[in-house]
């Protein structure tokens, strides 16, 4: 087996990858949006010169922003958008690109869009037209490219970072309104809440300004933003630790040579003491979780109550188990989950081959990917085709690929997260659950474990779009250790 980095860096690296998801989510999730009042093309008009936000990190710059948008002739917009993180990973400074090229109608309606994700070892590349109320996209991650189609409520608009529609609507303070939206980072579509909160004083870069503060519900997670009477968004901040700040060309792109360090400050210190796992069946933690998180605790091999979670530990079923029927979803190919490409057919369709029951069967394809992937971090959106073909990847990569895998010889499979124990504290990791017999079996294909040993505690279920939602954890999270039962 592979180990390459040691479990504990590769834990943290988990989080790496919900940053950039969260991060693409909440630079692009307004790119698509069917705005409540269309009427925003005179602002458009006025700010086509480029526009930047630096982006900065516990006080310090570590990317920026660019904006433009231009006629393109025949009546269209075009509209570019790029974005340059460096992130501080183990003192190394890893640079994150993103880039959305989008045509649109001057009554701001979307035509077509590419986007671009690149890193070091890393590119996926995303296009796409809009028929009708459908988004048709191609997705290429590796040597690979597929195509899907998303279905929305209505045809996608643009609402760019100047969101003077929302100053249009005449909210009151208190006052609530539903925007659906497109995000080509996931490539699904989702709503969002927009609650106005009023005309406040702020302090940004030294200057008192009077802004107008929104507070959004995106995923789970809120978002702080701050307009201007123009509806430019001057500032706007997330749970994940992201700040957003519209300033001059020269001062968005003046990023510290080498930012803070990201992991020091993403595990979860323990309280209480840790018994011996192998001696205990089951395990109770005392929760302190954020207001404002949206977590399904009490499911499955979990049970929460009063801010106590128990978790028991899964017992594997015998040889005449069978797989769930459904649901759907957990046999469903996806963007990221490629269940019927050839290489993860086939593949998977050897590993089993000799296996004589479902559970057999399931553990030679957990086998193989814990022994054939070497533990490496990706900074990008995990897909098990990529995947496959390099062999290398931190958790999510390990959790895309054998759902993948699973779901192709019609194992039902899930991707979830959470967190896990490892040396002393926890930290953010992902790992799958299989159906067998109408029961839902937790496994990590990271630590080789099947099931999962009870210090997983999940706290979403599905792949990166729902994975952002752990940002509201971030820096929130507090676990204390409070009692276990012992083992048969």
């Amino acid at each position: 087996m592979k180990h390459g980095v040691r479990y504990g860096t590769l834990l943290r690296l988990f989080v790496i990858g919900v940053w950039i998801s969260l991060f693409g989510a909440l630079l692009f999730r307004d790119v698509f949006v069917k705005s409540v009042d269309l009427r925003e093309i005179q602002a458009l008009q006025q700010g086509r010169e480029e526009s930047y936000q630096g982006i900065f990190f516990k006080k310090e710059r570590i990317g920026y922003v660019r904006n433009r948008f231009v006629p393109a002739g025949n009546n269209t917009i075009r509209m570019e958008q790029d974005a340059l993180l460096h992130l501080n990973i183990l003192d190394q400074v890893h640079p994150v690109r993103m880039r959305v090229e989008a045509s649109l109608t001057e009554g701001l309606l979307l035509q077509s869009f590419r986007f671009e994700l690149s890193s070091p070892f890393y590119r996926m590349i995303a296009k796409g037209h809009v028929q009708g109320r459908d988004v048709r996209f191609s997705l290429t991650t590796g040597k690979e490219t597929i195509e899907d189609v998303v279905h929305l409520k209505s045809p996608p608009y643009l609402s760019t970072n100047q969101r003077g529609y929302l100053l249009k609507q005449g909210l009151d303070v208190g006052e609530k309104i539903r925007i659906p939206y497109f995000d080509p980072v996931s490539l699904s579509g989702k709503d969002t809440m927009m609650e106005y909160k009023g005309l406040v004083k702020i302090l940004i870069s030294g200057r008192i300004q009077k802004l107008h503060h929104f507070v959004e519900n995106f995923s789970g997670i809120r978002i702080n933003s701050w307009l201007d009477e123009e509806g430019n968004v001057v500032k706007e901040e997330s749970p994940a630790g992201f700040v957003f700040i519209r300033e001059p060309e020269f001062k968005a792109k003046d990023i510290v040579a080498k930012g803070r360090e990201i992991l020091s400050s993403v595990s979860v210190p323990l309280t209480g003491k840790m018994p011996d796992l192998s001696q205990v069946k089951s395990i109770r933690y005392r929760l302190t979780l954020p207001t404002d998180g949206d977590f399904v605790l009490n499911k499955d091999r979990q049970t929460f109550e009063n801010g106590l979670l128990t978790i028991t530990k899964e017992n594997l079923p015998g040889s005449d188990a069978s797989p769930c029927e459904g649901p759907a979803e957990a046999l469903a190919s996806t963007p990221y989950i490629q269940v019927a490409t050839v290489a993860i057919v086939n593949r998977a369709r050897s590993l089993v081959k000799v296996a004589p029951d479902a559970v057999a069967k399931v553990a030679a394809l957990a086998d193989w990917v814990y022994e054939n992937i070497e533990k490496r971090p990706v900074l990008g959106i995990p897909d098990a085709v990529t995947t496959l073909q390099t062999r290398t990847g931190d958790c999510n990569e390990h959790a895309a690929l054998f759902a993948a895998l699973a779901r192709s010889v019609q194992v039902p499979t899930r991707v979830v997260a959470g967190v896990t124990f490892h040396q002393g504290a926890f930290f953010y990791h992902a790992w799958n659950e299989v159906c067998l017999d109408d029961t839902w079996i937790s496994l990590d294909t990271t630590k080789n474990q099947f099931p999962a040993d009870i210090t997983h505690i999940k706290f979403v279920e599905g792949e990166t779009s729902e994975q952002v939602k752990i940002g509201a954890l971030l820096g929130k999270l507090k676990i204390e250790v409070v009692g276990a039962g012992a083992g048969d």
